[in-house]
This record gives C-alpha cells, sequence and structure tokens, in this order.
C-alpha cells in the first residue's frame, strides 16, 4: 500500500532528479509512428518514422508528477531501425516531433529518458534501403522469419538468407558517432531529461557482446573483455557528448533474444558492468531479470539457465558491481508481485512495460489504491495498423472499465 518503499522518492541523473515514485514506464516499441512518405509506393517505400499526436498522448496519458516515462527505442539512423512505424531521432521532423512529446510530458511534470536502439543484425536491407550491420557477418540460424514482409510483397523472408555485413573500424566509428548525434538531439534540441542506451535483447550492442555473434578476432572480439570495448567506447563517447548524469543503459545478461546464445555470460558482462562502474557515474542501470523472456516460456528459460550453471541467478551480482548506482528491474512485475521487494535493497526501481500500456493510470488509481489492471491486448502490440488508437491509447482510467467494456486483470 502507500507505505510501500515504491511510493517513496528516489534520485537519479547524480542527485539532478528526485522521481517521486519508483514505477517507470518501461520502453515499448509499439510501430505507432506517422510515415514521412505518406504517398509511398513498393519501388520508392516509406523508410523513415516520426512521432505525430496519437505517440504525444500515449506518452501524456502514462505521465505522472515526478514519474519517468522510457520512451520506445528510437534508432539514431537509417539503418538501425529493426522494424515499420517506428519513430526514430535522426531527421528534423522526427526532432521536432519528439520536443512536442518532451514538452507535453514536462508540463505535466513528468521526466522522459529517449531510449536509443539500433537494431544491428535483427532487420533486413529490403526494410531500410541498406545492408545490415553487426558485430560479424553472422547470419541468423534456422528458419526464423523477419515480421514483416519486405515492402511491395506479401511474403515474410527469412533473416539467414541476408546476413549482415561485419562493421569495419570505420563503421564503427560510424555507428558510434550516429548514436552521440541522436544522444545531443535528445537532450539539446527535444529537452530529453536524459538517455537511456538499449544495450540488451540481442540488439546491436549486445551482439558485439555475444559469443555466438561476435567473432572477430581483433581488439573488438576474441575474449570476454575485447567483446565488450564496442560498448565502453560507445558509452565513454556518449558520457563525453551529453554527461554521465543524464546517461543510462539497459542490459539483458542472461537474454536469449534474437539468438542471442553466446556463453561466458559472468565473465562478459562482469568485466562490462565493473569497467562501466569505474568510468562513469551513470544516471541508473537497468536490468532484465534472467528468468523473464520474451521468446521462451518461464519453463524453457529456467533449463537454459540451468545448462548454463546458473541454477538461482538472480541480479544480485550485477547490484554489488553497481553499489550506489539507481539499479532498475524490468521483466514479469505487476501489481501482486512488487509489494515488500524494494525493502530488500536489491533494486530501487521496477520498470513496467505491457501492464503500464494497457493500464495508464498504472500507478496513482490502481497501485496507490489497489484497484485491478486492464489486461493487455497482445495482438495490438506491434504495428503498424489502420487505426493506429486501438490497443494503443483506448486503455481505460478505472473509473472508466465498466464503460469500455475491456477486461481487467483477473
Amino acid at each position: 500500500g502507500l507505505s510501500s518503499a515504491i511510493f517513496t522518492p528516489l534520485r537519479i541523473g547524480n542527485g539532478k532528479i528526485t522521481l517521486s515514485h519508483r514505477l517507470v514506464l518501461a520502453p515499448l516499441t509499439r510501430n505507432r509512428g506517422v510515415p514521412l512518405k505518406p504517398n509511398a509506393t513498393p519501388e520508392d517505400p516509406n523508410r523513415i518514422w516520426y512521432p505525430g499526436d496519437l505517440i504525444k498522448e500515449y506518452y501524456i496519458q502514462r505521465t505522472t508528477p515526478g514519474g519517468l516515462l522510457i520512451t520506445e527505442g528510437l534508432p539514431p539512423n537509417l539503418e538501425g531501425n529493426g522494424m515499420p512505424g517506428v519513430p526514430g531521432l535522426f531527421c528534423e521532423e522526427q526532432k521536432k516531433g519528439w520536443k512536442s512529446v518532451v514538452d507535453a510530458v514536462h508540463e505535466k511534470g513528468g521526466y522522459i529518458y529517449a531510449q536509443l536502439w539500433n537494431a544491428g543484425r535483427a532487420s533486413i536491407p529490403q526494410h531500410t534501403g541498406m545492408p545490415t550491420i553487426s558485430a560479424s557477418a553472422t547470419p541468423y540460424e534456422g528458419d526464423e522469419l523477419y515480421s514483416y514482409p519486405p515492402p511491395g510483397s506479401s511474403k515474410q523472408v527469412m533473416y539467414r538468407d541476408f546476413p549482415p555485413v561485419e562493421l569495419s573500424h570505420e563503421g564503427i566509428k560510424k555507428q558510434i558517432a550516429d548514436y552521440v548525434a541522436a544522444a545531443k538531439a535528445a537532450v539539446e534540441e527535444c529537452g530529453f531529461d536524459g538517455v537511456e542506451i538499449h544495450g540488451g535483447n540481442g540488439y546491436l550492442p549486445e551482439q558485439f557482446l555475444s559469443s555466438n555473434i561476435n567473432k572477430r578476432n581483433d581488439e573488438y572480439g576474441g575474449s570476454p573483455e575485447k567483446r565488450c570495448r564496442f560498448v565502453l567506447e560507445l558509452m565513454d563517447a556518449l558520457a563525453g557528448a551529453i554527461g554521465e548524469d543524464r546517461l543510462a543503459i539497459r542490459l539483458t545478461p542472461f537474454g536469449l533474444f534474437n539468438q542471442t546464445r553466446g556463453m561466458q555470460r559472468m565473465e562478459t558482462w562482469g568485466h562490462l558492468c565493473k569497467e562501466l562502474k569505474k568510468k562513469h557515474n551513470l544516471s541508473y542501470v537497468h536490468f532484465l531479470e534472467p528468468r523473464y523472456e520474451q521468446v521462451h516460456s518461464l519453463e524453457e528459460k529456467k533449463k537454459y539457465l540451468e545448462s548454463w550453471g546458473f541454477k538461482d541467478v538472480d541480479l544480485k551480482v550485477f547490484r554489488d558491481i553497481f553499489g550506489d548506482t539507481p539499479f532498475f528491474s524490468a521483466g514479469g512485475w505487476n501489481d501482486k508481485n512488487t509489494w515488500g521487494v524494494l525493502e530488500e535493497k536489491i533494486y530501487d526501481a521496477f520498470a513496467i512495460g505491457r501492464l503500464f500500456l494497457s493500464t495508464p493510470d498504472l500507478v496513482n488509481s490502481r497501485f496507490k489504491k489497489g484497484q485491478p489492471l486492464n489486461a493487455y491486448d497482445r495482438s495490438r502490440f506491434y504495428g503498424p495498423f489502420p487505426d493506429p488508437e486501438v490497443g494503443y491509447t483506448d486503455y481505460p482510467i478505472f473509473e472508466d472499465v465498466e464503460k469500455s467494456g475491456k477486461p481487467l486483470v483477473t
């Protein structure tokens, strides 16, 4: 209830921001962007999306005074975008759109961080119009399909048929420069309170960290320490550009998403986190729970963890490394399993995604008053849709649940 540590203040940004509570909107890709080229054709497809009024409405609905929102992953460049409908942060229309979102959140007293997301090999060249990139030219295994048919086609294609290009040293520098440009645009032009780097879920940074994807034998691969180099160089460059008090990172050390099946998990992420802690005083760090997996059941994930020798693994080892850096946990948290947890001092805040999507008044109505949450509609997670507001901004506040006819979590 109200006496829970959930409703106590938390300082992030090296003390520059004081959050009023510890329920954070987790980053959620929902593909609701507006196409820059509305009259695109299969020959001349749209490849850039920007945030319009609907996306603004989504963030406003979930803003609370003193609460923190983390945006969906924003690609810092064209080749970094893994899906259609995702608004990036590399052209003027996008910057203008995000500034409008940020201003609206600030007007309601909230805080908002931009998550920067580079999909790397988790894309196809037909979607971006450019070769896909990665740490190495490692194709996907098996018959995994890219989620969307290529522009002008109705048939999905397999990732493995379009392997990525290994980034050269020049290519690595360019990717880091694009992240830096997007981060500077986020804080200087759009007014975001900070930037979170998506370092997990099998996207570009984690492709460097994963031994089954990163097959390099130069200074960026071949050992746990070398596989960390790209992420450490990226974070150094960003800290220099925007300040470490406005910089955070999300990590998934035990993840399998996008075929991250690498070994030496503790050696790799342990080294990464020790170096990050040594070099930077980050605003916060954001981890995904080891048992939580987007593509596997809890049972399946448990088998993987046990096969790696992590029978009872939790995030405490990383908490110990980061010490007093604010520590967020995401993955499977809800209104039943969060009480009494922050008091154990392993986590400082919970990042909640799908249930915060379905429950715009999650914090002040549902959690504070013990009211049940709205059920989410999984079929409406990933657009683009002709009716994009459905399953996005049309979820009711508690007073309107009955009238709306939408189901609650039972």
